[in-house]
């Protein structure tokens, strides 16, 4: 399994995203999330050019990169030029993984969107034109993100190349038991994304780092509550993107592979209150029904 992080967006210069990058590196990590959308795709491209300059690895089949379709994109005829664009950005001549962002489709770029900036998603169309990716050899495998168990049972039915990757939202407080059971069953990798939780304006408790059962294990272990949410995924076969701008908590986030949690611990973190933070999406899209009553 190789060591994840999620780049963040890089703000005002892609700098932070640059070295943040180089030095994950540094300390092992080799898989990189990115995608259109987060504005990250030329930070972590320079990084990589940066990191076969430094000898820090030594070609880009060291690495594993995602990048993902954007809603403004998500049409037919735009996923390949979408395609084309990030490893333009990225600076690569392929991705190990292109996942589809949302599973709907947009008029624009910019959120939050309006129910007029939305349109009818074409899936069976937009999958064809992953498809297509895959066959020309831009991107290794392809997946989606944020899709229920009945948006994948209906990609399924008709997918030459079925899925290799669910990206969702997945921690101690949103633990996707159904949806993991699906994915497992019909071989769809999960990855949890706010694997850590999130701290904004409309969370004000980080209900996954802040939580006291959270904290009472890292205790037990001497560990840090983020060592303990990440090691609980490790530990139920999922792969998982943290991320951050902290060097400290880069190293400490990777730090998971050499202890366990008991079993009492996985006991009580199952009793954990479950509760979706991103219930119609980032606080971008009106849809109440957007995960299909997976709640």
């Amino acid at each position: 399994m190789y060591s994840c992080v999620q780049l963040p967006p890089p703000f005002v210069t892609i700098k932070p995203t640059l070295d943040l990058t180089v030095e994950a590196i540094k300390l092992g990590y080799r898989h990189f999330d990115t995608a259109a959308q987060y504005g990250s795709e030329c930070a972590l491209g320079e990084a990589i050019a940066q990191a076969l300059q430094l000898g820090l690895i030594s070609s880009r089949k060291d690495l594993f990169i995602t990048s993902k379709l954007w809603c403004s994109d998500n049409h037919p005829h735009l996923v390949l030029p979408a395609l084309q664009k990030s490893l333009q950005s990225l600076k690569l001549d392929y991705l190990d993984l292109y996942l589809i962002h949302w599973p709907l489709s947009a008029k624009k770029w910019d959120i939050p969107y309006s129910e007029e900036c939305l349109v009818p998603f074409d899936l069976k169309g937009v999958w064809a034109a992953m498809e297509e990716c895959h066959k020309l050899g831009l991107t290794k495998s392809i997946g989606v993100s944020n899709f229920s168990p009945k948006k994948l049972e209906n990609l399924l039915s008709f997918a030459t190349i079925p899925p290799s990757v669910n990206q969702v939202e997945m921690n101690i407080a949103w633990q996707q038991k159904n949806l993991r059971e699906y994915c497992k069953a019909k071989g769809i990798t999960v990855t949890a994304y706010s694997p850590l939780g999130a701290k904004g304006t409309k969370w004000d408790i980080n209900r996954v780092l802040d939580h006291e059962l959270t904290k009472q294990i890292a205790q037990a272990h001497g560990k840090t509550a983020a060592q303990v949410c990440l090691r609980w995924l490790f530990e139920q076969g999922v792969t998982f993107i943290p991320k951050s701008y902290n060097k400290d908590r880069l190293k400490q986030n990777i730090e998971i592979f050499d202890w366990s949690l008991t079993k009492d611990d996985h006991e009580k973190i199952n009793q954990v209150k479950q509760d979706r933070m991103f219930k119609n999406g980032p606080a971008a899209f009106p849809l109440p029904d957007l995960f299909d009553g997976e709640t």
